[in-house]
């Protein structure tokens, strides 16, 4: 009996290499087109709601307005109030106020510099009128804080309300006047002592005691450095 020979055992061979192309298309129809489109939805949508939560928030606009330095702010100044000529205050230290009165073009109250003249003060107050008397005047005295200067007209009486300036006083024939016993009409004799300031003296000597010096003048509402200069050689205590 013969020897039977052995079958040759099948070699397996390997599958043909598929295409990428054609894995992917088996892929997409086993998965659907509809959930490949709803997938790829749904991570766009992932990924731009992480990077809208992540990213860096912008500055607040006031981050973008300039930084005002303190030299760069401008500071308010209030301007002086402007000297007007015709002020009734107390006028400063070098100045006087005066009245002017009668045939001038301007009447009134003038502020002028106290080394002023009588002419001077009619020149603040526009000049004379044509009809004006100067000679009745004395232009070159010296001004008094406080005085009326009446400038007349020709051919008018001008003895009773002319106010005699700096230096035309009448001469006291007793000497200075004391202030701590004279009496308001006597005061109102003084150079720049209206009725208003000769009260104002009566008032405060009669309310705060006598005036130990001249200086203590200067405690009465109205008298000024200019004016306690104009009596300092005229009054006494």
């Amino acid at each position: 009996m013969g020897r039977q020979l052995a079958e040759p055992e099948p070699v397996e061979r390997p599958e043909p290499r598929v295409a990428f192309a054609d894995r992917v298309r088996e892929w997409t129809e086993w998965f659907g087109l509809t959930r490949l489109v709803t997938s790829a939805v749904a991570v766009l949508i992932v990924c731009g709601g992480a990077f809208w939560l992540l990213r860096t928030p912008p500055p607040p606009s006031e981050a973008t307005l300039p930084v005002a330095s303190s030299a760069s702010v401008p500071i308010a100044t209030l301007a002086p109030p402007p000297t007007s000529m015709t002020t009734t205050s107390v006028p400063p230290s070098g100045v006087v106020s005066v009245h002017v009165a009668g045939a001038v073009v301007a009447p009134g109250v003038y502020v002028v510099p106290a080394s002023s003249r009588v002419d001077d003060a009619v020149d603040a107050a526009g000049g004379p009128v044509p009809t004006a008397d100067l000679d009745a005047l004395n232009l070159a005295s010296m001004v008094v804080d406080g005085s009326r200067i009446y400038v007349p007209e020709e051919g008018e009486d001008v003895a009773a309300p002319i106010t005699p300036a700096a230096g035309d006083a009448a001469p006291n024939p007793v000497g200075p006047l004391d202030v701590n016993r004279a009496t308001a009409d006597e005061l109102e004799t003084l150079p720049g002592v209206g009725p208003a300031t000769a009260t104002a003296i009566v008032a405060e000597r009669e309310r705060n005691g006598p005036f130990a010096s001249v200086a203590d003048l200067e405690r009465v509402p109205g008298i000024g450095p200019a004016k306690m200069l104009a009596l300092s050689e005229l009054v006494t205590t």
